[in-house]
Order: C-alpha cells, then sequence, then structure tokens
C-alpha cells in the first residue's frame, strides 16, 4: 500500500490484488507503528474501518461499484460530525462529544464507498497553525518529528505524508489544508467557497471556513472531490454551481498563463523556499507556461481584513462556551479574547473590503489562467517555536506561515498546495486560480508536480 495513487490501489483491488480488508489492515498497522512518534489521531476506528473494508469486497466481487473510493482507507479531521462517533474538534468542551448525526462530507465518502481509518488530530478549534494542541499533545511532523507538521489539519497532512492514509479530510479557514501540506510534503486542495458542503461541521468561522482533501498526489485530490462536490440544499453557504468532472486528464502547462506576482510574495521569504519556488518557474516555463508578471491587489491589506474576519467570528462561534475558560488552551483564549474586544465597526468595514478586494481580484483572470506563489515562506519550525526570523525580521511563526495563504479564503477562490523537490524539509508550491476553476487547477498542479 505504500505510496499507491488512489487509482493504483483501485486497480489492485479490481484485478483481485489485493482486498480492501488488506488495505485496512495495512493502513491500521502503519498507524499503530507511527502514532507514538506522530500523535496524528484522535480516535482510530479499527472495528467500523474493518466492517466497512468488508462491505466493500463483498459489492465489488458482486459487480456494485461505487467508483474510484471504493475500498480506499482514509481519515476525517475531527470536526466532521460522525454519528455514534467522538467528535472533540480538538477540544476538551467537546472531549466526550458523541453527535446523533453525520457531517455531508462524511454522508458522500460513505456513498464513494471510502472505508474511514479514524478522527485526525488538530490544532484547538481548529484556531492556529503549529497542532501543539494542549489536551491531546503535539503532532509531530513525520519529515522530522521535531517540527510541527502545520495546522489546523495537522493530523491529516501528517497521516498522509507517512503513509498510512491514501487521503484525508481538512479544513481551512487561512490555510489550513495547505499548510499542513506544504510542511509534510503532500498535497492539499482548498476548494472554492461553496463547492463542498460545510454541514455537520464543528465550524471556527461563519465566512471563511472550506472544507478539502489532502492527499498524495493532485491527481487524487480531483477523485475525491469528485465525491464531494455538489450543491447541499441543507447548507446555506452552499454554492449551486453546477460541478465538473476533476478526474486529472490532461497535464500540460504549455501555453498557461502563469501569473507571478511582483508584489508581497518574494518578502521575508526562506531561502530554500526562494530557490525551490525559481525552480518550479524554471520548470513551468521549460514546460511551456507563458510566464505573466503581475502585481496584485494589496495581500497586505486582505491578510488584515482576514484576521478581523476570523477573530470576529470565532468569538462569536465561541461565545456559549466561553464562561469555561479553564477548559480552552492559553493561545486559542488569547485569540477568543481579542476578537471579542474587536468594534463592530471594525468587522463590517473588513466584510465590506473583502467585496471591495474580490472585485479587484476578479480583473486578475483576464491577465493570468492561474498564479502561482510560495505556499508558506518559511520552512516547518520547531516545536514550541514562537518566531522566526527572515531577512533580519523577527516576525510571529503564525502570521508567518499564513502569509501567502489568507488572500484565497478571504477571495474565495480555489487554491492547492503541491510538494517541491526539497533536499530537507518539504517545501510547498501554491497554484491559485479563479473561482470555480478547480478542474483546471488541478490539471495544472498535476502538470507541475515532480515525481
Amino acid at each position: 500500500m505504500s505510496f499507491l495513487s488512489i487509482s493504483q490501489a483501485g486497480a489492485k483491488l479490481r484485478a483481485g490484488e489485493v482486498s480492501a480488508v488488506e488495505l485496512a489492515q495495512e493502513s491500521l498497522r502503519r498507524i499503530r507503528a507511527d502514532e507514538p512518534r506522530l500523535n496524528a489521531f484522535i480516535t482510530v476506528t479499527e472495528d467500523l474501518a474493518l466492517e466497512q473494508a468488508r462491505q466493500a469486497d463483498e459489492e465489488l466481487s458482486k459487480g456494485l461499484d461505487r467508483g474510484p473510493l471504493h475500498g480506499i482507507p482514509y481519515g476525517l479531521k475531527d470536526v466532521f460530525a460522525t454519528k455514534g462517533i467522538r467528535t472533540t474538534c480538538g477540544s476538551k468542551i467537546f472531549f466526550n462529544h458523541v453527535p446523533d448525526h453525520d457531517s455531508a462530507v462524511y454522508e458522500k465518502l460513505r456513498e464513494a464507498g471510502a472505508v474511514l481509518m479514524g478522527k485526525t488530530g488538530l490544532q484547538e478549534f481548529a484556531y492556529g497553525i503549529t497542532c501543539n494542541n494542549p489536551h491531546f499533545g503535539p503532532i509531530r511532523n513525520p519529515a522530522d518529528p521535531t517540527c510541527i507538521p502545520g495546522g489546523s489539519s495537522g493530523g491529516s497532512g501528517a497521516a498522509v505524508a507517512a503513509g498510512s492514509l491514501f487521503f484525508a479530510m481538512g479544513s481551512d479557514t487561512g490555510g489550513s489544508i495547505r499548510i499542513p501540506a506544504a510542511y509534510c510534503g503532500c498535497v492539499g486542495l482548498k476548494p472554492t467557497s461553496g463547492r463542498v458542503s460545510r454541514r455537520g461541521v464543528l465550524p471556527l468561522d461563519f465566512s471563511l471556513d472550506h472544507m478539502g482533501p489532502l492527499t498524495r498526489s493532485a491527481a487524487d485530490a480531483g477523485l475525491v472531490l469528485n465525491a464531494l462536490a455538489g450543491h447541499d440544499a441543507a447548507d446555506d453557504t452552499s454554492s449551486r454551481r453546477p460541478v465538473d468532472d476533476y478526474t486529472v486528464t490532461g497535464t500540460s502547462l504549455a501555453g498557461v498563463r502563469v501569473g507571478l506576482p511582483t508584489n508581497f510574495y518574494g518578502d521575508r521569504v526562506a531561502p530554500e523556499v526562494a530557490a525551490a519556488f525559481a525552480d518550479a518557474v524554471f520548470r513551468a516555463r521549460a514546460a511551456g507556461a507563458i510566464l505573466v508578471p503581475i502585481m496584485v491587489p494589496d495581500p497586505t491589506e486582505i491578510n488584515v481584513v482576514s484576521r478581523v474576519i476570523l477573530l470576529s467570528e470565532a468569538s462569536a462561534l465561541m461565545e456559549p462556551y466561553l464562561h469555561r475558560r479553564g477548559d480552552f488552551g492559553a493561545d486559542v483564549l488569547a485569540l477568543l479574547d481579542q476578537g471579542r474586544f474587536l468594534a463592530a465597526t471594525d468587522y463590517i468595514n473588513a466584510q465590506r473590503l473583502r467585496r471591495v478586494y474580490q472585485a479587484q481580484w476578479a480583473e486578475i483572470w483576464a491577465q493570468a489562467d492561474c498564479i502561482f506563489t510560495p505556499t508558506a515562506p518559511i520552512l516547518a519550525p520547531k516545536i514550541g517555536q514562537t518566531e522566526v526570523v527572515i531577512d533580519g525580521v523577527a516576525e510571529d511563526v503564525r502570521l508567518a506561515t499564513t502569509r501567502f495563504m489568507r488572500a484565497a479564503n478571504v477571495l474565495g477562490v480555489p487554491a492547492i498546495s503541491i510538494p517541491l523537490p526539497s533536499n530537507g524539509l518539504p517545501i510547498g508550491l501554491q497554484i491559485m486560480g479563479p473561482p470555480f476553476a478547480e478542474r483546471r487547477v488541478l490539471a495544472w498542479a498535476s502538470a507541475a508536480e515532480v515525481s
């Protein structure tokens, strides 16, 4: 099973070379072996996994094929409601919370025949990027267990990168899918706002949250998105936009106008990241891409808009629980307190500016088909590290990590992180595209991948 793609594993299942039960057993073996080192899971659903795997084998033997994910082991970030299975949101508040309903994502993956191995760990309430969780312990990076995996979907990224899962679901409010993808060395897709239903997810934010997969390749991300995309009448944020077939077929960059920002995205970038990004741009040009230098509307201001919206909306969501101050970790409580002190006028102006920047960025797509940037400007920090120094400037680890990613959430556009070649810690390439252009973004990401 080690690092087969979803398509490769599916072909072996259908050829009778391996069974879904054997895939699940191998996944469980790897999880057990890696957990002492990585702490990537909050709950391992061994009995359920084997039951779902046996059902997949039985269905496939009878000719009932639910599609590419049928019989494939995966994980859910522990914000997705699972009926009868503890869903903690990485918190003490919901430590023993057992939902009586399923999230839309879990419903769709169950319909697709995927096999749930467990609920992956995360930053408390998905509010942060270190995954140094005070209630469940730190999650560790498989590339270097002394480093953070990134967050908040750190357990999902670590488990996929370590090879114990074919894919895992994450949520992304300001980079929480793309950060662990970049820091752990896997693929992370944040779809367009509304493309994947948020129903049944313990939310962090009313208007910035997105749901998406972490996978081994861009092609795998497309197969997962095929199972997830679509309108959900029970989710008022769900888009009615028709879905595409996200299966990656053509993977050429020839003739693609790749926008290279001339402002912001080159500031305070670690040398290793800058070199890997330059190499990615060189390879894109060699593959026939048309490189377009472009000045993008002020990402610094967009990041401020993102933080104001997130601080305000997260605090509003957590207001019913803030009387239990001792049950929150210190870092999350500090952020929630900051949000409570923001003026309503700040929040309203942030939402107004959000619409302004969405309109300005809409004009970018007349100049470029997609935008290439580093995913994160720095390498994965050490566990417990609070500052990073780049070009002589000290910066908070959280703000440095998310600097290049928050804009995609404010704008609602699709963004994917793919691994770049590296001699040390993993490095990610971020590709952003116009709203609802996931099919093209996935194809371009696949073309930019280095096997």
